[in-house]
């Protein structure tokens, strides 16, 4: 009975991670790839830096650095936070892309009929263009949700105790590597199949909102 609730603590501190990386990677994609797209260097260039960089890195790297560099400049972050903002920040680079693409394939037409209607650059990209673009980045970065999740059990080697840090605890006391990585499977398993239910509910409801929108166009 012990070890099952050591591993629902685990699996709460995984959705935990989990939760926080991913409103961080939205947030992440949203402001990359809004500012990717801007006409001024002085934005578009460091934003393109910075994807390149948590792009061309390896997460488990920018784990430890964040963990065990950082304090060496005066920075103490908890390991909690590390792991969100390691990696929130990794698979949002990713996503940029994701939103940017999306924006891109908005019809030009919509665009130059906001201009008609005098709206300004941002009332246009608030009520013309992200409304549009949502429906075509929601698959991907649905996808992109359940391999964040895939990845947090790197927050175990920074001594969180998720559900990797258990099961491999698991495994070292009862020398039953069967149990303790089938469990994992499972655990695993049913959230990602939870994450991929709930996107699939969101694309239903952004696609009937895009095919209505398109209808009375």
């Amino acid at each position: 009975m012990e070890i099952l609730y050591e591993f629902c603590q685990a699996t709460w501190v995984t959705i935990q991670i989990t939760i926080g990386a991913a409103a961080l990677a939205w947030v992440t994609a949203f402001v990359a790839g809004l500012c990717k797209l801007s006409g001024r260097r002085a934005i578009a260039w460091p934003a393109v830096a910075f994807v390149e960089f948590f792009r061309g890195t390896s997460c488990y790297v920018q784990l430890f650095w964040l963990y065990f560099v950082l304090p060496l400049a005066g920075i103490e972050i908890s390991a909690f936070a590390v792991g969100i903002v390691a990696i929130g920040l990794n698979v949002g680079c990713y996503g940029s892309e994701v939103v940017r693409s999306a924006i891109l394939a908005v019809p030009r037409g919509l665009t130059e009929a906001a201009k008609a209607l005098n709206l300004s650059p941002l009332q246009t990209m608030r009520h013309v263009v992200i409304p549009n673009a949502f429906p075509r980045m929601l698959p991907p970065m649905c996808n992109l949700m359940v391999d964040l999740l895939k990845i947090t059990p790197l927050v175990s080697l920074i001594t969180i105790a998720d559900l990797t840090f258990v099961g491999q605890i698991y495994r070292q006391q009862s020398g039953n590597p069967l149990a303790a990585f089938g469990t994992l499977l499972v655990v695993y398993f049913v959230l990602s199949t939870i994450i991929i239910g709930i996107s699939k509910r969101l694309e239903i409801r952004a696609s009937r909102g895009f095919e209505g929108t398109r209808s009375e166009k």
